[in-house]
């Protein structure tokens, strides 16, 4: 029998998988705005097994850049969409209908502090994910590229 975490995990990853169900079915008409706030589909390529990876994640804007925070909740971990991201860098993400190829990097400790402000205004957990965990959380940026 799974233990309360596993479980806890388990529909975790169902309301993700139902998220972005609909958010691909509907073009985003369904999804795109989740708990009051945008989100995007990311897709990485898996550092181990080279397939690719989405996931539906809150993002801010700044300027022409989308703003990212890997927060997974406040767990010890980054979570792994991140972690694709130390092997390879290019990404897509879809926002609604539009599909888009970027690069992704991690926000620079200089301009750190203002990214985190636009996110944590936009979604105030990220605050409480913050003080759960050890880890300094990280903000990334993502240029779009075509």
């Amino acid at each position: 029998m799974p233990d309360h975490s596993e479980r806890m995990r388990n529909k975790a990853r169902k309301r993700v998988n139902d998220h972005m169900s609909r958010y691909l079915k509907t073009g985003g008409d369904d999804g795109h705005i989740w708990g009051g706030v945008p989100t995007l589909l990311l897709t990485t390529i898996g550092r181990e097994s080279g397939n690719p990876n989405t996931t539906p994640l809150i993002y801010g804007r700044d300027g022409e850049r989308y703003i990212l925070v890997a927060s997974s909740s406040g767990a010890p971990r980054n979570p792994g969409w991140y972690r694709n991201l130390s092997k390879t860098p290019d990404v897509e993400i879809q926002i609604k209908t539009g599909h888009f190829s970027a690069h992704a990097r991690t926000a620079t400790p200089e301009e750190k502090p203002a990214l985190w402000s636009i996110m944590a205004k936009l979604w105030p957990p990220f605050l409480e994910y913050q003080s759960r965990t050890d880890r300094d959380i990280p903000v990334v940026v993502l240029e779009v590229t075509a």
